[in-house]
């Protein structure tokens, strides 16, 4: 069948979306992000210092940048049984957290986590990207990573008065578990790039997107980061419950699908910035209940949808191969911001935030090089 004629039969899409999100949920809002609400209860029960937590946080983000990087200089590992091998290994990587042992320990299973949830990240990317009518598609795929950000959010609220640290953790694998089952249907291969996608490779508007994304790495997670522990600083429930609108804000990625078909991919990714943006400015301005929850909001609805974008705009303009390229920018990105931010993080947060501000006005700038390159073409 045509990919016009699945445009016009959405029915066709939705199943293999819904996995994909059930995925992403599992892989990036449980997989990858669990550890940020439940951080605190390991601090509390001193499983971890302050220190030993960001080495753990830092071993995640090598983990995630080394998958992709791996899938994009060797794409025939994006295939269905390294992804149903590495669903096995994040979850795995999940319940094993609770073994006593050194900081090392969780550390090195969270890279472990970090390199599994990549591989799972590009398989679904890739997966829904080859379907017709993708704009909706992904819009609801890219919404699991919110469905699960919330979850886990609604998790660490929930049980950890009732919980231990330990039981959290072994929760949260389960969850992984669960969402990760119906991702095990979709159709995950790699493609071999033709001549003419590596001519594309090296235009302009492919190498401004990729430093656009890169960048978004950088200020993104300064804000993931240091978001919950701003406003957590003045009320730890508040600081929890951020996180729970970060997700659920998410959740809707569907909107920037509507807008980029409304506009176009590149002029919904400049407004995403935008938006981020201004996020991280308010953050930089305020840490006070309300504007934390419009900030959080704002990163929320923002972050995943700028991530749907850009792939789809990197696979338009080269192949399905971009996926795992700007996701290993989007890692390097990752873990340079913790390390550009730190040395001035002494009693706030406030200087981090407009650090990462500046970083995402530049990212701005450069998606705007996108979008100018394009209307040329």
């Amino acid at each position: 069948m045509t990919a016009s004629a699945l445009l016009d039969s959405p029915h066709r899409t939705i199943a293999p979306a819904l996995a994909a999100g059930a995925g992403l949920a599992g892989a990036v809002g449980v997989g990858r992000f669990a550890y940020t609400p439940l951080l605190p209860a390991m601090v509390d029960a001193h499983r971890v210092d302050a220190h030993g937590g960001a080495f753990i946080a830092a071993a995640n983000y090598a983990g995630y940048l080394a998958g992709a990087v791996l899938l994009a200089r060797c794409p025939d590992l994006n295939n269905r049984k390294a992804f149903r091998i590495s669903a096995g290994v994040l979850v795995a990587s999940e319940a094993l957290v609770v073994l006593p042992g050194p900081t090392a320990l969780p550390a090195l299973l969270r890279l472990i986590a970090g390199v599994a949830s990549a591989v799972i990240f590009v398989g679904c990317a890739g997966a829904i990207a080859r379907l017709g009518g993708r704009a909706h598609a992904a819009g609801i795929a890219f919404g699991g990573v919110g469905f699960g950000i919330a979850l886990t959010g609604l998790l660490a609220l929930a049980a950890r008065p009732v919980l231990s640290w330990q039981g959290l953790w072994l929760g949260a694998a389960g969850l992984t578990a669960l969402l990760l089952l119906p991702a095990f249907r979709l159709d995950i291969h790699g493609r071999q790039r033709t001549e003419a996608v590596r001519a594309k490779r090296t235009s302009t508007a492919w190498r401004a997107l990729l430093i656009a994304y890169s960048l978004e790495g950088v200020g993104y997670i300064v804000l993931g980061t240091f978001l919950v522990a701003a406003v957590g600083a003045h009320n730890a429930t508040v600081g929890s419950a951020m996180w729970v609108i970060v997700g659920a804000a998410a959740t809707p990625a569907v909107l920037w699908s509507i807008a980029a078909h409304r506009w176009s991919p590149t002029t919904a990714l400049v407004l995403a910035l935008l938006a981020q943006c201004a996020s991280s400015a308010l953050l930089a301005l305020s840490t006070t209940v309300w504007s934390a929850i419009v900030a959080a909001a704002l990163f929320g609805a923002t972050f995943m949808g700028i991530c749907m974008l850009a792939i789809q705009i990197g696979i338009e303009l080269t192949d399905h191969r971009a996926a795992a390229t700007l996701t290993a920018g989007y890692g390097a990105g990752q873990m340079l911001g913790p390390l550009v931010v730190a040395p001035v993080i002494g009693d706030g947060y406030a200087t981090a935030f407009v650090i990462a501000t500046l970083v995402l006005a530049a990212a701005t700038a450069a998606a705007v090089i996108v979008a100018g390159q394009l209307k040329r073409t």
